[in-house]
């Protein structure tokens, strides 16, 4: 395998069949459609569904849209194990897709990817957490309604905690595919540029969330943004042209 005017390309003898290029092209436009599946899912999960039922510093106003509105916070918290769950196939894909360019920083795309699946899997018992103490009466009964809504509360604050710490390592992975498709240029560079800078952006908030969480609030609409751009860039490129192959 070796790299030609920036595109991937495949080596082939004459003893050897042509390379699978549809099949390359399919798995790009699958991979592409994966992570518009997963965009879609985070709009729901991660904005639409807090942004319904959390109200900040309000733990009792937070319970009681759980407590009204169960199948909504329960649809959030299927829909995130889903994109967890996507974001396994996708990892594969996109090491299959950039090993030919670059095997080294496609493994670390890879890794980076699964450990950011596996924090927010882990996470999402956070997530459950403040859903079985509001509904269950045994919980209701054993504790004063101001502490059981404060708990919920705290749950919810530390599956936020949680959430940012996978988007560390998944800013890590918009790096590190950034850097990859700018030296191979397996995809136009300003797909590499702006995911990159997309990368940096979540990490950047992971460490101000954690160093400043004073501010962390009133930076992350700003933050969402570049991330947005970077992500949504490859996601519709691979969807839409895919990868640059050569036979």
């Amino acid at each position: 395998m070796k790299l030609q005017t920036g595109r991937i390309s495949l080596p082939h003898t004459a003893e050897q069949p042509q390379p699978d290029l549809a099949g390359l092209r399919f798995k790009s436009r699958m991979a592409g459609a994966i992570y518009l599946l997963i965009i879609i899912g985070g709009l729901f999960a991660v904005g639409f569904v807090p942004a319904a039922l959390i109200v900040v510093n309000d733990a009792a106003a937070t319970a009681l849209n759980i407590q009204t509105q169960p199948s909504l916070y329960r649809m959030g918290l299927a829909v995130h194990l889903i994109i967890a769950l996507c974001n396994i196939p996708l990892a594969a894909i996109f090491y299959d897709l950039f090993r030919r360019a670059n095997q080294s920083l496609a493994r670390m795309v890879l890794f980076f990817i699964l450990v950011a699946v596996a924090i927010e899997s882990v996470n999402l018992l956070n997530h459950f957490e403040p859903l079985i103490l509001l509904q269950s009466t045994r919980y209701a009964n054993g504790m004063p309604t101001e502490q059981l809504y404060l708990h919920a509360a705290s749950t919810l604050e530390l599956e936020t905690t949680g959430f940012n710490l996978s988007l560390a390592f998944v800013g890590c992975y918009c790096l590190t595919a950034g850097m990859l498709i700018l030296r191979s240029r397996i995809l136009p560079r300003f797909v590499g540029v702006l995911l990159a800078l997309g990368g940096a952006a979540y990490v950047i908030n992971c460490f101000i969330s954690i160093l400043a969480p004073h501010i962390a609030a009133s930076l992350f609409p700003f933050i969402q943004i570049p991330s947005f751009l970077g992500e949504a860039s490859i996601c519709l490129w691979l969807l839409i042209k895919g990868v640059k192959v050569e036979g």
